[in-house]
């Protein structure tokens, strides 16, 4: 069995690789926050992402809920700016650190659960290894 090909593995490795656009955006954000007229930018919601690369939940039963997501939007965009600093910037600090804090959480998160599921695959293969990979 190779684990690479289950699908938990590959929404997680997609997570991941969202978080990563994320932190590089925001990255931006904050780097720019003295630039004249620079905007906050920030990436569609993860959901959308999904959404367009054919990952949905399973309807198990038929009296679920069919969930929508809005997939107009997948790179970078802006972000309607809550304040302007006299110079136009856009860019709330505040803000932005809380955005980052917020995806390495998810991050972490996600790293934490792939590194499980891969632990709990080797021992139920008998290679060894627990949990912790």
């Amino acid at each position: 069995m190779d684990p690479t090909r289950i699908a938990l593995f590959d929404l997680a490795e997609r997570r991941l690789a969202w978080t990563e656009r994320r932190q590089a955006v925001l990255a931006q954000n904050i780097a720019n926050a003295d630039t004249p007229g620079w905007q906050s930018r920030d990436v569609a919601p993860f959901a959308a992402a999904a959404d367009q690369a054919g990952i949905a939940l399973a309807r198990t039963d038929p009296f679920h809920l069919v969930g929508t997501s809005d997939t107009s939007l997948l790179g970078a965009r802006p972000v309607r700016p809550t304040g302007r600093q006299p110079d136009g910037n856009a860019v709330s600090l505040d803000q932005e650190l809380s955005k980052v804090a917020d995806t390495d959480t998810t991050q972490s998160l996600v790293s934490a659960i792939y590194h499980t599921y891969l632990g709990l695959f080797r021992t139920a293969l008998g290679q060894g290894g627990g949990a912790s990979g």
